[in-house]
């Protein structure tokens, strides 16, 4: 396996990335680290033939790593994305992995286990743990039904409903996603239609009980 030699680390928290460059330099090392602390510098940097690997973070300032990923892999298909969240992998690693991740792990994993998954991606493979492997098999046998409310999301729907849930105005959310103020409110009528409620509170207490929001 060629060890990855250039790899990007997408974090809002100067420490976390601190941590993972002392982590990787010290077992990887690499030619090159790069850091971006928001999701527009992330896709900016993404966009170049420089990079072997991307360690995302999902929540970050203004677009999630949900909402970036895509924009990355738009760029550069080829290059592979290991997710990075304090979210359980329940609540978003097949959303992630349906989005075109090599893999989903939670901040809270060991090193040795991350090292281990960034090995398998960089050697054409994918890192799903166990219980994401379990989930996926169960969509399969039912994939119309059995999951939680807010699995039935697009994406768009799923950043809309995030902010929402997190306080944010509808006209912030249209600055921050580049859309108008009108198609989030239509976003926000879809999902509030799919989700089975009627305010933002709902959409609250949902997001806050399923450990959606930070």
């Amino acid at each position: 396996m060629t060890p990855p030699q250039r790899i990007l680390i997408v974090d809002d928290h100067a420490i976390v990335r601190e941590g993972l460059k002392l982590l990787l330099r010290k077992a990887v090392a690499p030619e090159d680290i790069g850091e971006a602390a928001s999701g527009e510098r992330a896709i900016e940097l993404a966009g170049c033939d420089h990079w072997d690997l991307v360690l995302l973070d999902i929540s970050l300032p203004g677009r999630s790593g949900i909402d970036v990923l895509p924009h990355i892999k738009a760029k550069r298909p080829d290059l592979p994305v290991l997710m990075l969240s304090m979210h359980p992998e329940d609540q978003y690693a097949l959303r992630a992995l349906r989005g075109g991740a090599a893999g989903y792990m939670t901040k809270e994993c060991a090193a040795s286990d991350l090292l281990s998954a960034i090995e398998r991606i960089r050697a054409g493979g994918r890192y799903i743990s166990p219980a994401v492997a379990d989930r996926l098999a169960m969509e399969l046998h039912s994939p119309n039904g059995g999951g939680p409310a807010h699995a039935c999301l697009s994406d768009r729907e799923f950043e809309v409903f995030r902010l929402i849930a997190m306080g944010v105005t509808l006209s912030r959310i249209a600055e921050r996603l580049n859309l108008s103020a009108k198609t989030v409110s239509t976003y926000r009528a879809r999902l509030l239609r799919k989700m089975r409620m009627n305010t933002n509170a709902e959409l609250t207490h949902y997001a806050v009980r399923h450990d959606l929001i930070d």
